[in-house]
């Protein structure tokens, strides 16, 4: 049968402070879990073009390092505003990985990178 109250396999690979890797639980609550994606909102008060999505970004730095353009600023302020914010926000997002935010001048507007050292 294929009730959706039926059990299934939850995986906790996410939760690295789980004691269990797996767990049981209705069909459709674990189908509908993974279908919600986390989502880190820039605050409206910052003026930023084509923002990255930073929870990707996150995974992307802990896992390889290097350096990740995540937004495109119309001016200098703009940018040095949204570096303070970035740099807060990785430091409780991810408060283990040494990340630095830098402001480069490009294209008549300025870019907001985050870079860390190789993992």
């Amino acid at each position: 049968m294929n009730d959706a109250r039926g059990p299934s396999v939850d995986s906790r690979t996410a939760d690295r402070k789980a004691k269990v890797a797996e767990r049981l639980a209705h069909r459709a609550c674990n189908s509908r879990k993974g279908a919600v994606k986390v989502v880190i909102a820039w605050p409206d008060r910052l003026r930023v073009v084509e923002p990255a999505p930073l929870i990707t970004v996150a995974e992307r730095l802990e896992r390889k390092g290097g350096r990740e353009l995540v937004a495109r600023c119309p001016t200098e302020k703009d940018a040095e505003e949204a570096a303070a914010w970035l740099a807060d926000r990785f430091a409780r997002l991810v408060p283990g990985l040494p990340v630095t935010v830098s402001v480069d001048a490009g294209g008549g507007q300025f870019l907001v990178a985050l870079s860390t050292g190789r993992r």
